[in-house]
This record gives C-alpha cells, structure tokens and sequence, in this order.
C-alpha cells in the first residue's frame, strides 16, 4: 500500500486505523514507562510522588523527573500532588506517555508519525532548552527540518497528522513548513534538474479537442503518483499549496491541471454526495450540499481568468462547474456570474457535448435552468462578437436545439425564441438549423399548417448542402413551400454541377470553345437564386411569368401555381432523362479511347464522335470532373426525385377543377 493510500484512508475515513503500526499505540511505551518508573523508585529510594490525569487515565510518577524538563510541571505541581490535563492537550494520554518517558531519560523513537505531536505537546509542557539541554522541543524541531521534510511520504504523513492537531499544529509553523516543503519538491518534479522522469509532465493538452469526461481527467491524474497526493488532501491544505506553488515561480500550465483534478474528484465526481453523506449521518443532505458548496467555492475563487485560461483549462470544464453551481445552494452569485463570463469568452471553442442539458427528473426542458442558463450566455456572446464568429456558436446552437426539440412541452412560440437568439444572417450554413426544424416537426405532429410554416419561416434552401438539401425533398414532415424549394434548389446545383463538367470536359479534349456551350445549351446559367433570373423560369401563360421566387414565398400555392409547377416539374423530368442518358454515355466513353477531332464537328453538346490520345487527355482528368459532379449520388437519388415529382403534379392535378393529363400542359 502506497502512502498515497494511507493518506486518503486517513483523510476519507477517519474510523479506519492507518496500516503502518505507530508508537502511539504499541503497548510497549506503557510497559517500558513501568520499568523506568519501578528502577527510578529504585535507585533514588524515593516513591512516586505525583498523580497526572490524562484523557481518564492516571499517571503515578515521580516529581523531579518532571520537574526537570517541563516549565508547566515547574508551575503546576508547586504545592499540589495531583494535575489534570486539559482535554485538548496534543496527542491525548499516548503522547504524555511519550513525554513522561523520555522525562526519565529514555529516548522515545520519533518517528513522522509522532513527531507531530510530540512537537505540539512539548510546546504545552514548556520542555524548551531554557530547563535542559537537548529538551524535547529542540530534537522534534530538528527531525523535522532535517529528516521528515526532507522527503515527500514522510512529509505527506506528517502534515496528515497535524489535522487532528489544531491549532497546536498551525501555531508552531509545523503546517506552513510542511506546506511549503511540498509545494518545492513538486517544483523539483517538474524541472527535474536529474532528468529522472520518463515522461511529460501532467498537462490538459489532451483534453482541448474533446468533450469533458469525469473519466477521462480521472485517468490524467493517476498518471503521477506526486498529483494523486496533493489532491487527497483537505481542501484548506491544498488551497495553500496552489497558494505556494504559485509564489515558488511554477507555470499556470501545471498548476491549473492541479486545481482541475481537484475539483473533478471533490466536486464533480457522481461519487462525492455519497461520501460526504456517509462522513456525516446526521443531518447528510444538508452538510454534504454545504461541503460541496465551500469547496467550489474555493475551486472557483483559484482558478484563473480571462485570456490566459484558454490556454491551459479547456472549456468543458468551466461548463461542468456551472451544471454544479445551477444546483447547489449557498454559492455566492458573483462567482456565478463570473464563470458564465468566462464561458462566454471562450463559447467559440466549445463542443455541443459541452453545453448544459437538464438531468434526469426534469419535466419540462424549455422551462429547466440549464436552459434559461444557455440562453444567457450564447446571447451574452452574440451581443459582444461579430458575425463571423457567432457563425460558429450558432452551428453549435444549432445543434443543442436538435437535442432538445424533443421536449413534448415546448411551444412553438418557444422553440421560435429560441432560433432568434442568434440572428438568421449571421447563419452561413442551414444544414444544423434544418436537423433541429426537422427533429421538432418529427416530435410534434399536432402541429397545424400555419405552425409548422412560422416554425421553419427562417430556413434557407439555398444554404443547405447538397446532401441535407436531398433530405429535405424526402422530409414528409416538411411545409409543402419547403419540398418545392428544395427540388427546385436541387435541380439547379445538378443542373449547374453537370454544365461545369461538361465546360471543363470540352475544354480538356478540345481547347477553349469561346463558350459556344454555354451560350447555347445553358443561355441563362450564370443566375444561382430563384428569383427573377432562374433559369426554370419558362413561359407558360400568364401566371408562369412570375419569377420563382414569387411562387416559393407562398404559404398556399394556387391552382394556377400548381399547373405552372406541374409544368416546370415535367421540365425537370426531361432534364433528368437526358442527365441519366448523358450518365450512361459518360460510362461508355469509358470504356473507349477518344480521339479529338476539329471543333466544327461537334455536335450540339460537343461530345459525340470525339477521340483523343491517352497522352494528350489523361483519362483521370475527365474521372475527376466526373467524380466532383458525385454522378454516382445523383444515380442513386434521381429515381426518388422522380417520385416526388410526379406526386407533386399529382397534387397540382387534384388542385384544379378540372383534370388535366401532362400533354394539355405542354399543349396549352
């Protein structure tokens, strides 16, 4: 067993006896103070003379003996045989034991056991130099300077004992000293000036890209028996030593770690409630929320602030001590407020994993602190960023509203309140805003029509990848102004994706064309919104003037609207049939060698007839501008889009008074 454990068996569970056998409790001492006792009458003749009561316990001694060595005997005993002890003398009857043994000059072993104690028990005796050379005073004092604090175990052991020792122990330097023996000898592990360590010293660099596990720092601290010491003591003992470390020059790389270790083990352990209820039966609730309370208060008045935090405590970690904070009672609200503050600073390096999320037994989380909490800080720090970096936090927004969409208690209203935290322009990116829309829907199907367009009223199409874009055409729970502005906005990153293949793949095989392709095939491609200039913007009777736009901002789309979408989806249809066909073409030219011919034997999409060395067109230069266009995905997906498709002209058809079969549209 370590003294790492004798420690923290002393520490935790005081009930236990330590391992390690002390003169304390070896009956030897008493034995060996009868003898002293039985030669002394002995050899002087004379009885003994004085009755000394300790802890209960009746000492028959002789009086010079005593009077030889203790100014408080000296001062005591004039005139009286018989003294008790006050309660609190150190080290109770075991001790006195000790003193009164080494009063009839037999040297009592010393030991970092006792050593302690005999220190703070000499003191109250008075057993100073001023009565005897080499009294008990001057040899504790120089075993403890030259041989405990010499050594990191004993000087662990030591400064254990001197808790019950109060404040005997404090007075007399003995903490102070054994405090500061610590804290240098950590400094010494950490230069090692003998280059006797193996490995780096403890640090929470790998902790700055992953989310706070309780776990994961556990694991990080026992990898230093040195670290596992120091934050096995009281709370009171390692504040000091921060205290100390810092004044003896030691980096804030090191010393945070430290104060995180702690904090982790005391504070934020799942394990922490159950030991302080199991220290104290009596009131356990009330006393373990009050330990609890006082240690993080202390942890938070240690650790640093502002800018050069960042660098060594990871922000998960400040997130965890604020879920402590929200439920424990009796912390001072200023320290609350200054870690949200400091979270705030440091919101943009964050992950979702680290935000607050309500515990079990919550009933409703839109109504749950953790919440109202989040809502503070991520509108303190889009009130005090600028639009680039609130890009980030609201991704990460983004993403803890996905989580909590499910609450069954959360209005829209609510939900929509939650969105405008962060503005809508500040947003690049709405693939995390459709993934929280979209899991709200799921969970809330009451929802009426008009709900459930003012829910997702905010999300842009044109700002969806092109994966979550395909999503959103196959998303039932979706407004229908939503799945149309999706296909159509699928439609034009296809189309577009395809023409810029095909430019760069005439280009390769045949040297520039002067943009006769795109001028021809693709007169109206360089547009990429859906308003006035969209290139599905065909005429098609009055009603199909309309720019796009117009039609994909209507909550309800008229008959009217769905003949011209029914007519512009039969477009698609035919612009997919000839991607698909184009898609076969490209596997069979695969398969060939071309050669290139002269530019004026191209045909209407340049690519028929066409070959060409492997010297002058490498093969893997057209497979490249093939495989950016994904035409493997967009196989895969065209089928679906298709289906909706169709459904949609279905829908238009059942819109209108009168039945209408696709050829009347092309027709008409």
């Amino acid at each position: 067993m370590t003294f790492h454990d004798l420690i923290l068996m002393d520490v935790a569970s005081p009930k236990v006896n330590p391992p390690v056998p002390s003169p304390f409790s070896s009956p030897n001492v008493a034995a060996l103070l009868k003898i002293k006792i039985i030669a002394w009458s002995q050899e002087t003749g004379l009885p003994v003379s004085v009755r000394v009561l300790v802890d209960d316990k009746v000492f028959e001694l002789h009086k010079y003996p005593l009077l030889s060595k203790s100014g408080y005997f000296k001062k005591a005993l004039n005139g009286t045989a018989e003294l008790e002890l006050p309660h609190n003398f150190p080290g109770g009857s075991k001790v006195f034991a000790m003193i009164a043994l080494f009063s009839y000059g037999f040297s009592a072993p010393i030991d970092p056991f006792n050593v302690a104690a005999l220190r703070c028990a000499a003191e109250f005796l008075e057993m100073t130099e001023d009565y005897d050379c080499g009294n008990l005073c001057e040899r504790t004092d120089l075993y403890l300077n030259q041989v405990a604090l010499q050594s990191w175990d004993d000087t662990l052991i030591v400064l254990q004992k001197c808790q019950t020792l109060l404040p005997w122990s404090e007075e007399l330097l003995i903490v102070s000293r054994c405090l500061e023996s610590l804290a240098f000898m950590a400094c010494m592990e950490i230069l090692d000036p003998e280059r006797r360590r193996e490995r780096p010293v403890v640090t929470l660099d790998a902790l700055a890209n992953r989310a706070w596990s309780f776990e994961a720092v556990k694991e990080i601290a026992g990898q230093d028996l040195w670290i596992k010491d120091l934050i096995a003591l009281p709370f009171e003992f390692f504040k000091r030593i921060i205290g100390s470390l810092r004044r003896q020059g030691m980096k804030e790389k090191y010393v945070s770690p430290l104060i995180v270790f702690y904090a982790n083990k005391w504070v934020l352990s799942k394990k922490t409630n159950q030991f302080w209820l199991n220290m104290d039966e009596s009131d356990g609730a009330v006393d373990s929320n009050n330990k609890v309370s006082a240690i993080l208060q202390g942890i938070l008045d240690l650790l640093p602030m502002g800018k050069k935090a960042s660098r060594v405590i990871p922000i998960g970690f400040y997130f965890a001590l604020l879920s402590k904070a929200i439920n424990i009672v009796g912390l001072r609200s200023e320290s609350k407020t200054a870690l949200q503050d400091q979270i705030v600073s440091l919101l943009q390096m964050a992950q979702v994993d680290d935000f607050l999320l309500p515990g079990s037994g919550i009933e409703a989380i839109s109504s749950s602190m953790e919440l109202v909490t989040m809502e503070s800080i991520v509108s303190s720090y889009v009130s005090l960023s600028s639009n680039q970096e609130t890009n980030i936090v609201a991704e990460l927004w983004d993403s803890y509203l996905s989580r909590i969409a499910s609450d069954p208690k959360m209005g829209p209203r609510r939900f929509m309140d939650l969105i405008e935290i962060i503005p809508i322009s500040d947003r690049q990116n709405h693939d995390h805003l459709y993934r929280a829309m979209s899991n709200y829907l799921s969970e809330h199907l009451n929802l009426s029509q008009e709900e459930k367009a003012s829910v997702c009223k905010y999300l842009n199409c044109q700002k969806l990848s092109q994966e979550t874009c395909i999503e959103a055409v196959q998303n039932e729970f979706l407004p229908l102004r939503l799945i149309v502005q999706a296909l159509f906005v699928q439609q034009l990153n296809t189309h577009k994706a395809f023409k810029d293949c095909s430019d760069s793949f005439r280009y390769v095989t045949c040297g520039d064309l002067s943009g006769s392709l795109s001028s021809s095939i693709f007169p109206n491609t360089n547009s990429q919104n859906l308003g006035d200039h969209s290139p599905y913007k065909e005429a098609v009777g009055e009603s199909n003037s309309r720019p796009l736009g117009f039609l994909l901002q209507k909550d309800v789309i008229s008959r009217k609207d769905y003949e011209s979408t029914s007519f512009r989806i039969q477009n698609l249809e035919q612009e997919l049939m000839s991607l698909k066909r184009s898609l076969r073409w490209q596997m069979v030219s695969k398969e060939s060698e071309p050669t290139c011919v002269k530019p004026q034997s191209i045909s209407p999409y340049g690519l028929e007839g066409r070959t060409m060395s492997k010297k002058k067109n490498p093969l893997g230069q057209v497979t490249s501008c093939i495989g950016s266009v994904s035409f493997a995905s967009q196989r895969k997906y065209a089928n679906s889009l298709l289906k909706v498709f169709r459904r949609l002209v279905l829908l238009g058809k059942g819109k209108s008074k009168t039945k209408k079969s696709p050829s009347s549209l092309w027709t008409k």
